[in-house]
């Protein structure tokens, strides 16, 4: 009874062990990654604000996925426009911060 406790011990060891041997083995070729990283064409639709929305938040978001967030109230967008300005330091001027909230309060906004 009182080996029990004791045997995930040298299970343990011996895996360790084992795979010690293949440490010291010298690496013969090196392989880069492939990663391919989605890329989207797709613009933010035409009407008041679009110019801005598009020069200013393509830079870090896609279209989709600002135009697929749920529908908020103008006040709402304000304080997600104003949070990616201090809090992640978008560089945004007012007039555009202003015409981007406005572009997303008529096009996401809450019926």
């Amino acid at each position: 009874m009182m080996l029990r406790p004791l045997l995930p011990a040298p299970v343990l060891v011996s895996a360790i062990l084992l795979s010690g041997a293949s440490l010291g083995s010298p690496i013969t070729t090196l392989k880069s990654p492939r990663v391919e990283i989605p890329a989207s064409d797709l613009v933010f639709p035409s009407g008041p604000g679009s110019e801005q929305i598009n020069g200013n938040c393509l830079t870090c978001h896609s279209a989709d996925h600002v135009l697929n967030q749920p529908s908020l109230s103008k006040e709402a967008w304000e304080e997600v426009v104003a949070k990616m300005i201090r809090a992640y330091k978008a560089p945004v001027n007012a007039d555009d911060a202003e015409k981007i909230v406005e572009y997303l309060a008529t096009t996401k906004g809450r019926p």
